[in-house]
């Protein structure tokens, strides 16, 4: 179903977003009522711990997720509803109009095929092209995201390149047919820290050439610092502060943020300094007690802490909110 859109209205929309997955006892949630707005060429940050409900965000825009999944809400790009859209339907916007960027490089490449006759597949799918200009755009492609070598490396195989080229390989097959939105899920997990440089370089590469909007999914604060203009912090599946990188690093209103913060090595710091975790783990959303779902691992918690969950409301102007009694 197309729906109509101006561009002054949000590039990519979600509304109320809920995801449950079948359990033991019924359906167990996941997310549990995220909105996000995404305007053209904006990069919008979303953090939190393992569990949080990041990923599951990012595959439900997607469309991803398996057929237990309950998900209801509205997910709309251009105006077009998504949610409840075809698979034939999904598969255009893939690649096309939405790419994504998955954690583990090894899931997005197939290692009996080359990289380059990947980017080729991923071009032809998309766009009328001959081979030979396929060929040619591949090379172009692998040499934007910083591959040395590219003319020789197209005839190589995924285990032939480390774990940070085939991220880049990756990331230059998802800006292969130009999209609207580039969608990163922990794009530079399990990569060392000089190997993450160059794989957030060649996503910045990557928004450059395609001028996408960007949806940039981790656990790492530090990752999103340069690259976000946006930052949504998850926790316990829904959203607990929302604001602009300024807002999140410098003004932060969510012990939970603050604790996240805490976390990051700082280069200005005594080098005695230890880092300070947040205690405890994040909760099991199966059957939370009621309250705030922060509360056994938060310094501040109050005696309505435990009996009232916080809304998201604003804190300092209507842009930047809070989920915090």
């Amino acid at each position: 179903m197309t729906g109509t859109w101006s561009g002054t209205a949000p590039l990519l929309e979600v509304e109320d977003l809920v995801v449950s997955f079948r359990g033991e006892n019924g359906h167990e949630p996941a997310v549990r009522g995220i909105s996000l707005q995404l305007d053209e060429r904006q990069v919008l940050g979303i953090v939190g711990e393992s569990g949080a409900g990041k990923s599951v965000t990012s595959l439900a825009v997607m469309g991803l997720l398996p057929r237990s999944a309950q998900v209801t809400g509205s997910v709309r790009f251009r105006g077009r509803e998504l949610l409840g859209s075809s698979e034939k339907d999904m598969q255009e916007i893939r690649g096309q109009d939405i790419a994504m960027v998955f954690q583990d490089p090894m899931t997005s490449l197939n290692p009996v095929y080359t990289v380059g006759w990947q980017l080729v597949e991923a071009l032809r799918a998309h766009q009328d092209l001959s081979k030979d200009a396929a060929e040619k755009r591949a090379v172009d492609l692998l040499e934007t995201v910083g591959i040395p070598n590219a003319a020789a490396r197209v005839n190589s195989y995924p285990h032939e390149l480390s774990g940070g080229m085939r991220q880049r390989v990756v990331i230059a097959i998802a800006m292969a047919n130009d999209p609207d939105v580039i969608l990163a899920d922990e794009p530079t997990t399990a990569l060392d820290v000089t190997v993450q440089a160059q794989v957030l370089e060649s996503l910045r590469a990557a928004r450059e050439r395609t001028r996408a909007a960007m949806i940039l999914v981790t656990h790492d604060l530090g990752v999103i610092a340069g690259l976000a203009d946006q930052v949504i912090v998850m926790y316990a599946g829904r959203a607990v502060e929302v604001g602009s990188v300024e807002d999140i690093f410098y003004r932060p209103r969510m012990p939970y943020t603050v604790g996240l913060l805490g976390a990051l090595p700082r280069l200005d710091s005594d080098e005695r300094e230890k880092l300070r975790p947040i205690p405890g783990s994040p909760p099991s959303l199966a059957g939370m007690p009621p309250g705030c779902p922060f509360l056994p691992r938060c310094p501040l918690a109050t005696e309505i802490c435990g009996r009232e969950e916080p809304p998201l409301v604003a804190v300092e102007g209507p842009d930047h909110r809070a989920a915090c009694h």
